[in-house]
């Protein structure tokens, strides 16, 4: 009997489907192979835009104006604040951290009016380099010694940092959409936020690694331009991998890795954790330099790299920053009554060939390490490293229980007044899936992107588990919240699906990215009033207090 032509159609519809149609049917299209290692090594931006300044500079100014609002409430002196405020003031006036009376009298004579500035010139004992508080020292310079002073440096590089980011992720991901909405969720995050409004030290680490960062992706897109400018080009005008070109290639000058070296020479002279962010990051520039010279052409890249300049890479870096930190305590080298100055002065020894000063820096600084590494001082807000990427024990900058007609309460009991320092959960929730979905494209697809921003989380939060003994905080996590923002947008620009998807895999996926955008948006708002001291219900603030450990 002959087989009905229908019966033949149906049969051929219905046949299976191999793994390559079902991708295409998600709107998955095969990538088309490369043919110019010009295009691999320095990957094009998009048309330029207006956009590529105006979008960033929008962002940024949101950010500014959610950093600034009311940026001298509380007029208190809260949490560590009694210390970086005053040793900046200190550096202003002396060049080194003077002698303040006790906290429970300094900080009211702070605040009385007339303002009594309690300052004695003898040196004291401090824990941290002078650089951070030198930053905080110009607000104050500015506008004298109150909390709209001491807080403004914080909050204007907090905002400096959100437009930094914006232009990095753009750089980073080649979209201005995509660096735009890493700069806005970096703008929308709580830690960020009160950390930008608030005098502490971690803000300012957290700015000068991030600048350190942008000027290594600069620096790489500099190295890699010069290694495909020296590639010949075949006759039809494409660039094809050349083992001789990819190994004798020079690097010539890096001037923005010599700024990378002085930004993280700065960071380390706030905050010692900046020390390991200059290891991260110095191993992260030798790898891209090993992998452009494989793109290149190079069969033994780590031995190019190491004939063609790894030895002015480092330099450019390490001793750049060395020098750095060393410049940053020029007014302590300058006094004559700064805490152990003079401490090596007639001392002989082994060392006595180090000239006195730098001998008497080493003394104090070993002391300040001893200090650091046994601080285990109990503290109610102390948490585990383990912790922070979930935000499980934010930290109480500051609580004030207004009675019922006072500063703001209109209700018939007592309302709440708080600046905690919490992420904003949602952000750093997606974060959490983000980091892993990176660690899936860095790991089986070798994405250097996702590999960069890993490298930009695990160096500010890694070094940490080192000391799960010693008492820190949750809010030291901000020094890697830019990372988690770009972990979340490049997870964005994945959802919105690859180049040449259809119409419904474009719709679906913007669907969902809009969604998780949006709810990390409201969820800023919702949390706000904790983030900028907003007298607010008790029972408003208590309904905000989703996990039992943020009370």
């Amino acid at each position: 009997m002959t087989r009905s032509p229908l019966v033949e159609d149906s049969r051929t519809v219905a046949a299976p489907l191999n793994w390559q149609d079902r991708l295409r049917r998600h709107g998955y299209t095969a990538a088309r192979p490369a043919t110019d290692v010009r295009e691999r090594l320095v990957p094009r931006f998009p048309k330029p835009s207006v956009w590529d300044w105006l979008g960033p500079l929008l962002v940024a100014a949101m950010a500014g104006v959610i950093r600034f609002w009311h940026l001298g409430r509380p007029r208190a002196v809260i949490f560590d604040e009694t210390f970086y405020a005053k040793d900046a003031w200190s550096l202003l006036r002396l060049g080194y951290e003077g002698t303040w009376p006790d906290r429970k009298i300094a900080d009211p004579q702070l605040l009385a009016d007339p303002q009594v500035i309690s300052l004695s010139d003898t040196g004291t004992f401090v824990a941290h380099p002078p650089t951070g508080k030198w930053v905080i020292a110009l607000g104050e310079w500015m506008f004298g010694l109150t909390p709209f002073g001491w807080r403004f440096m914080t909050a204007a590089l907090g905002t400096l940092s959100v437009l930094m980011l914006c232009r990095v992720g753009r750089r980073l991901f080649r979209s201005t959409f995509l660096g735009c909405l890493a700069g806005a969720l970096l703008a929308v995050d709580g830690l960020h936020v009160v950390m930008s409004r608030t005098a502490l030290l971690d803000l300012v680490v957290m700015f000068f690694v991030l600048a350190a960062f942008g000027c290594l992706l600069i620096d790489r897109d500099h190295a890699r331009a010069r290694l495909a400018a020296a590639l010949p080009v075949g006759a039809d005008g494409r660039a094809r991998p050349d083992e001789h070109a990819a190994d004798r290639t020079g690097t010539g000058p890096r001037p923005w890795r010599l700024a990378a070296g002085v930004f993280l020479g700065l960071a380390a002279s706030t905050k010692w954790n900046g020390l390991y962010v200059l290891v991260f990051f110095t191993a992260l520039t030798v790898l891209w330099d090993v992998g452009s010279r494989r793109v290149a052409g190079s069969r033994r890249p780590y031995l190019a790299v190491l004939n063609n300049g790894l030895g002015w890479s480092l330099l450019s870096l390490v001793p750049v920053a060395v020098l750095t930190y060393l410049t940053t305590w020029t007014g302590w080298f300058l006094s004559d009554d700064g805490y152990g100055r003079h401490w090596a002065d007639g001392r002989g020894g082994t060392w006595s060939w180090i000239p006195a000063p730098l001998r008497s820096l080493w003394h104090y600084e070993h002391a300040v390490y001893e200090f650091n590494v046994g601080l285990h001082t109990p503290h109610k807000y102390q948490s585990n490293p383990w912790s922070w990427l979930v935000q499980g024990r934010p930290v109480l900058f500051d609580y004030q229980s207004p009675k019922p007609g006072q500063d703001g309460c209109r209700t018939a009991v007592d309302c709440s007044q708080t600046v905690l320092a919490l992420g904003t959960p949602l952000l750093w929730w997606s974060a959490c899936g983000a980091l892993a979905y990176l660690l899936f494209r860095w790991a089986l697809r070798r994405d250097w992107r996702a590999g960069a921003i890993l490298c930009g989380v695990g160096a500010g939060y890694l070094p940490w588990f080192l000391y799960q003994d010693r008492t820190i905080f949750s809010f030291y996590a901000v020094v890697f919240v830019p990372y988690l923002c770009l972990a979340v947008a490049m997870t964005v620009g994945a959802m919105l699906g690859p180049p040449g998807s259809d119409h419904r895999r474009r719709t679906l996926g913007a669907v969902a990215a809009g969604t998780l955008v949006l709810l990390i948006a409201w969820n800023f708002v919702y949390f706000f009033p904790l983030y900028t001291g907003q007298t607010i219900p008790y029972a408003d603030w208590h309904s905000r207090m989703w996990l039992d450990t943020w009370i």
